[in-house]
């Protein structure tokens, strides 16, 4: 059952209460105000009863629904772990008040991530929009220009290499048998534990690749042949306990439930354990290091290779994200994107997602030159764009050079890049550079999150800022 928004504090409580009035927060105090929106608190409410039918009426009381906003804001506010938040939220009062907690227990970390998980990518996309509309309701985004850029955000995994990918294949699978086995009778299903035999097989390959000659070549290629063979027998294995199961041979005397959830693991990893396995022999053995939905990791498979030309990171390994800014440090628009295109494939979809938020184009759209293209500024300006400014890229003609070098272009690409700042804010301060969220779904929302509260402190500064100088005109 959702928990309610409405509750009586403690007669106990109500001493200290007036206490904790007094405990003041210069940014929280604000961000409170914009999240007592009842809008905000309905999709929370929608997202919640969608677990189950029978959710917002029966079983034991859950979190509320503003208490949920509230805490997911604040651990993407401060860039906290959820065990970070759960501990935080244990001994802070003025966190507690924030969160509308005060006297009440709090939930523990593996409450917190099952309702952040609720809230899903639709989820976070309407309390996006929801945030966005209210910054144009108090006038902090007026819609009037917009720049564009796009940043990649990396997934939760370490540096992909195939001996690793394959050392994790072995590990996974071998797990979910063992445990399959714990339920099977006595010596039903024998596994056998490589995990010794896969760690000199990584040391070997480790060793080998360090070296150029031929003779360590060789020897890369005899430890990558040993450790292929060792995973393409556990991936056999689970195969036919797969097989066995469905087919009923597999005598089972624990727990069905456990084991039907190992079947689903093992139906989950193996097609992925077969591309990692397809793709070493092809790179290793045939020298094709460039194989078509090459897998990076088993257990952020979404994950993509980005090369965008750092010198200090010249592949990144992660999702690239476009992001739509107008005034006042909003981020009106997100959105993640398949593989690595080019940005000029961007440029289309920031203005119409602008349109949908204000009902009207932008007087001046900018970018870098990544998004340039004729096509572009022709479709900007016929969708209603009075000023373009995109960057043509390599050597220009007299007439453009005289149209970039006018007054109005050079304050718009001025003013363009102050995106970066954006982007390093929402990487640094709001812990963006990397996702936690697990899976594709979770990543989205991350993303989502990490844009959500970056807004709502852009808010907050803006309403504060504009409040002292309203103070200042009165005393003055």
């Amino acid at each position: 059952m959702i928990g309610s928004t409405t509750r009586q504090s403690s007669l106990f409580y109500v001493p200290l209460a007036r206490q904790a009035v007094l405990l003041k927060d210069d940014l929280l105090d604000p961000i409170d105000a914009l999240l007592d929106d009842p809008e905000l608190i309905s999709l929370v409410r929608h997202s919640l009863a969608s677990r189950s039918p029978l959710s917002p009426r029966t079983g034991r009381p859950g979190i509320a629904p503003d208490r949920l906003l509230r805490c997911c804001a604040l651990k993407h506010l401060k860039g906290w772990s959820l065990r970070e938040l759960e501990r935080e939220l244990r001994s802070n009062l003025i966190y507690r008040r924030f969160t509308r907690f005060d006297a009440d227990p709090t939930p523990n970390y593996s409450t917190f991530s099952r309702c952040f998980a609720l809230l899903g990518e639709d989820g976070t996309q309407r309390i996006h929009d929801r945030v966005v509309a209210k910054a144009r309701q108090e006038q902090v985004a007026r819609g009037r220009k917009v720049r564009s850029d796009t940043s990649v955000v990396e997934t939760n995994i370490h540096y992909p290499t195939d001996s690793a990918l394959l050392g994790d294949s072995v590990r996974v699978l071998t797990r979910s048998l063992r445990r399959i086995a714990e339920h099977c009778a006595a010596g039903a299903l024998p596994v056998v534990n490589h995990a010794l035999a896969v760690k000199r097989r990584l040391l070997e390959i480790n060793r080998a690749a360090k070296s150029l000659t031929q003779a360590s070549q060789q020897r890369l290629k005899d430890s990558y042949g040993r450790l292929l063979k060792l995973t393409r027998g556990v991936l056999e294995q689970a195969r036919a306990v797969m097989e066995d199961l469905q087919a009923g041979r597999l005598p089972v005397v624990g727990s069905l439930i456990s084991v039907l959830g190992q079947e689903a693991q093992l139906r989950h990893f193996i097609p992925l354990v077969e591309k990692g396995i397809a793709q070493t022999q092809e790179r290793v053995f045939q020298g094709n290091p460039h194989v078509a939905g090459k897998v990076l990791s088993l257990f952020e498979p979404h994950t993509q290779a980005i090369r965008k030309g750092k010198a200090h990171k010249p592949t990144e390994f992660g999702r690239l994200v476009r992001l739509d800014e107008v005034e006042n440090g909003i981020v009106s628009g997100y959105e993640v994107l398949e593989g690595n295109p080019a940005d000029t494939n961007a440029w289309r979809p920031a203005l119409e997602q602008h349109q949908r938020h204000f009902g009207r184009p932008p007087r001046m759209a900018t970018a870098d030159r990544g998004y340039f293209s004729a096509a572009n500024e022709r479709e900007a300006k016929v969708s209603g764009v009075e000023r373009v400014a995109l960057p043509a890229r390599g050597r220009l003609s007299k007439a453009r050079a005289q149209l970039q070098k006018e007054r109005w272009f050079q304050r718009a690409l001025r003013w363009r890049a102050g995106i970066e700042a954006r982007i390093s804010t929402l990487k640094h301060p709001f812990s963006m550079q990397r996702a936690t969220y697990k899976g594709e779904k979770g990543f989205k929302r991350y993303v989502g999150w990490c844009v959500i509260t970056q807004n709502l402190v852009s808010m907050a500064r803006t309403l504060v800022r504009r409040k002292a100088r309203a103070d200042e005109r009165k005393a003055g």
